[in-house]
């Protein structure tokens, strides 16, 4: 049985452009200066960059690269390539001193590369959850230390705080950084339909919030209660355990700047898993199609969202 990094596209220059291009541009090159899709010539010549087209509108070289996450690198694309099946392929991630190893880039490299293809998966969230009157999971959790932290006395108010969103009839999620109950508040109300039915633990800040949905049902963990029926919050609970062991065990250590790209590269992968009809390489599509209009430099990589 071959090898999935066998395919030829993680290998020759050429094939990788085609793979990406057939992916970004389903129906043909787009120039990214005027965004015609006429009058489009690929280039030809011994002196020719692969992947060159000219567009005689405007009359501006470019490439399938331009406007995109590779756009200014140096590494190959079918490196890139190689970069991106691995990340999709991780439950837990991987680390930048793997991928250095790995691909034979600089660490530095490595850890630029990460992040760019982190920004890539990074999509927002499209729509509500819990439309239909279907249940939505929400619970929060706390990890690492904030920046400007003391020294920690116990309690989690030195941690950062990860809000977390998981529909289970769809079984997506969706994953926030937030600093406190009044933002806990917006992200819900802004990502829950009105129908939904809420779950969440007993939090006080959960009742307000409960009143504006169809159902809202609690768990009392204080007492030692974790489900009562379809009422259970296990869900997210699980996906938590996932992005914690990997943040703790993977990563080990993420400062707050980054922490939103974390956050998204999990999200990503919990969304797009094995459960939902996913395998590696439709993740490594999905990411793909998600690699347009996100221009990563470094001097706007310590950027919080």
């Amino acid at each position: 049985m071959a090898s999935a990094l066998s395919a030829k596209h993680f290998h020759d220059e050429a094939a990788a452009f085609a793979y990406v291009e057939a992916r970004v541009w389903p129906e043909g090159p787009t120039c990214p200066h005027c965004g015609g899709v006429e009058r489009i010539s690929k280039m030809g010549g011994k002196s020719t960059r692969q992947g060159l087209y000219k567009c005689y509108q405007c009359r501006k070289p470019f490439t399938v690269r331009m406007g995109t996450i590779f756009e200014a690198s140096h590494v190959p694309l079918h490196i890139w390539l190689q970069a991106m099946y691995l990340v999709a392929g991780s439950k837990k991630g991987i680390s930048s001193n793997q991928l250095h190893r790995t691909l034979g880039v600089t660490l530095k490299t490595a850890w630029f590369m990460a992040h760019r293809i982190r920004e890539a998966m990074r999509d927002g969230g499209l729509g509500l959850l819990g439309e239909g009157g279907g249940a939505v999971e929400v619970d929060e959790t706390y990890i690492g230390r904030k920046a400007g932290a003391g020294n920690p006395k116990g309690g989690w108010g030195h941690k950062m705080t990860v809000l977390g969103l998981i529909d289970r009839n769809t079984g997506e999620g969706r994953y926030f950084h937030v600093d406190g109950g009044k933002e806990i508040q917006s992200i819900v109300l802004a990502n829950l339909s009105r129908e939904a039915r809420l779950m969440t633990d007993e939090h006080v800040m959960y009742k307000r919030i409960g009143r504006e949905f169809a159902e809202h049902g609690a768990v009392h963990h204080y007492n030692k209660e974790y489900a009562r029926g379809d009422i259970t919050t296990n869900t997210v609970e699980g996906a938590f355990s996932i992005f914690k062991r990997g943040m703790r065990g993977v990563y080990q250590f993420c400062a707050e700047k980054h922490l939103h790209r974390y956050l998204a590269e999990f999200e990503f992968r919990y969304s797009n898993r094995e459960a939902t009809g996913c395998n590696d390489e439709d993740r490594a599509n999905a990411m793909l199609r998600g690699i347009v209009g996100k221009r990563l430099t470094y001097q706007t990589i310590g950027a919080r969202a």
